[in-house]
């Protein structure tokens, strides 16, 4: 295992702690069964990306992942007196979803990627008030894995809504989740071509029909012909 940066090693230590006594509780109450962890690479950057329909989806996986996983998350939790600490110390990337410079967001993705991080992502960028229908998702989980030349891994899961959706202030113990992890999506095959809005909102698609087929849910936003040809 490598030694984190001196900077870092603090809220690696703290991460994995939380890690060791959040997990068994997690696991106990609520994780049915996990599959395809092989697909998260042992070292090394990668976006990961997921349906959302429930806080339940990020504390779930991060019971199960290995390593530690950046996500993007709302300001609103970077303003919650109990939520904000957690947030810092767990290193969690800080979205202003209503600001439209979104430079600094960028600049951090990138930066974590450059330093071989997971960066969690959930491209429909809310949860779904449906229980078996996706949200249209945002094109930046294709850009950031493009730039950042690392692979998609999509990651459905199944269940979430059902233990606690938005519409729900406690969760459901007697509900269990399924957390179903793909093959990596590479996108090195369009480095060599310049890519408009319109590819990547093609690209994004592609990866939410992978994420479709994983957790169950459907998606069905308009999709762009076939171009690129593959991924």
């Amino acid at each position: 295992m490598k030694i984190p940066h001196r900077d870092n090693l603090f809220f690696e230590i703290a991460y994995h702690t939380i890690r060791i006594f959040l997990s068994p509780f997690v696991k106990l109450f609520w994780i049915k069964r996990v599959s395809g962890l092989e697909n998260i690479p042992k070292e090394g950057a990668a976006i990961l990306a997921f349906n959302h329909q429930s806080y339940f989806d990020f504390i779930c996986f991060i019971a199960v992942c290995p390593r530690h996983i950046h996500y993007l998350s709302a300001e609103k939790f970077f303003s919650s007196y109990f939520w904000r600490p957690v947030m810092k110390i767990m290193g969690q990337i800080k979205v202003e979803r209503t600001s439209k410079n979104k430079n600094l967001l960028h600049s951090s993705i990138q930066s974590h990627l450059k330093r071989g991080k997971l960066v969690g992502i959930f491209p429909e960028g809310t949860r779904s008030p449906h229980k078996e229908k996706m949200l249209e998702a945002f094109i930046g989980v294709a850009r950031y894995a493009y730039h950042g030349n690392v692979p998609v891994i999509p990651i459905g899961i199944k269940g979430a809504y059902e233990v606690m959706s938005r519409f729900d202030e406690k969760p459901k113990i007697k509900k269990s989740i399924q957390i179903i992890i793909g093959s990596p999506i590479d996108l090195s095959v369009y480095h060599k071509s310049k890519l408009n809005r319109k590819a990547f909102k093609v690209i994004t698609n592609k990866i939410m029909l992978r994420i479709s087929e994983l957790s169950g849910k459907a998606y069905p936003y308009k999709i762009y012909p076939p171009w690129p040809q593959k991924i």
